[in-house]
């Protein structure tokens, strides 16, 4: 498939009708925002607005957020309209955040380095309690408490075990790198997270081995498609194995005030809410 048609399908299926456990999906007008069920941010992620529309929708979606009250994030692509979206969003107080590239690849014409076998030492984790392992490891690698992410993970395994898979890369007995991969049911796509390794197991093959080992588990749950929001470091790994670039991604949060007129720091960039539960 080409560039267009890619997008096409990953905006009608990743942005307009993806659903997700434990969210409430809202449509408004021609914004399309998710509340979170389970005290996490919410997010939008689909808005298709012009000149005439686009400070109306913003003030709605921060007026419906304040009153739950919920962070949320508003995740822009560079395709979306008005093409100053992302100005606008930081003239009405939204931090702006590092841009990502979204990469796609296409698992029906992937490259042989996705089928080269898994070794033992890459394992799939279905035990909640033994997502402590990967949360330290997370946190080793950030230098930021990564609780609410293990919540999250573990909650996933527990209540939604066919919509995620976590895999911890060894080396000897200890954990040298992470990733997960979500799995969208009733769409062509599985998404991508985490792939964070200890500097000291770095430029091993270990994100690599786990890049394989979801690609592979993708594939044989029948679907045709992987996506990611790929950091700098990330995009040329990605790019060698076969992702394509399809556009650029910018994170906007919005944080609301508590009562005491302070804001809640506690949650860093995308590693709480439900849409970002880690930056690749």
């Amino acid at each position: 498939m080409d560039k267009t048609e890619l997008l096409e399908i990953f905006t009608r299926q990743q942005r307009i009708e993806v659903d997700y456990p434990d969210i409430k999906r809202e449509v408004d007008g021609s914004v399309i925002r998710h509340i979170s069920l389970a005290g996490e941010d919410g997010f939008v992620i689909y808005s298709r607005l012009d000149e005439a529309s686009v400070e109306a929708a913003i003030s709605a979606q921060i007026a419906r957020f304040q009153g739950i009250p919920q962070h949320f994030e508003w995740k822009a692509y560079d395709y979306d309209s008005p093409k100053d979206l992302i100005d606008r969003l930081r003239r009405r107080g939204f931090e702006i955040g590092e841009p990502e590239a979204l990469l796609v690849l296409d698992l029906t014409a992937g490259p042989e380095a996705l089928d080269r076998p898994v070794p033992t030492s890459v394992v799939r984790i279905t035990d909640p309690g033994d997502v402590d392992a990967v949360v330290a490891l997370e946190n080793a690698v950030w230098e930021i408490d990564h609780h609410d992410l293990g919540e999250r993970l573990k909650r996933d395994l527990q209540e939604h075990l066919e919509m995620l898979s976590v895999y911890v890369s060894y080396q000897g007995q200890q954990p040298a790198s992470a990733a997960w991969i979500n799995f969208h049911a009733g769409s062509s796509f599985a998404s991508l997270w985490g792939g964070s390794t200890l500097p000291q197991f770095r430029n091993q093959g270990h994100y690599s081995l786990l890049l394989a080992a979801r690609a592979q588990e993708a594939r044989a749950r029948g679907f045709s498609l992987l996506t990611v929001d790929a950091s700098p470091m990330s995009r040329p790994i990605l790019e060698k194995h076969g992702f394509q670039y399809l556009a650029t991604t910018t994170p906007c949060k919005w944080r609301n005030v508590q009562e005491d007129g302070a804001a809640d720091h506690k949650r860093p960039w995308g590693m709480s809410g439900s849409l970002r539960p880690y930056l690749y």
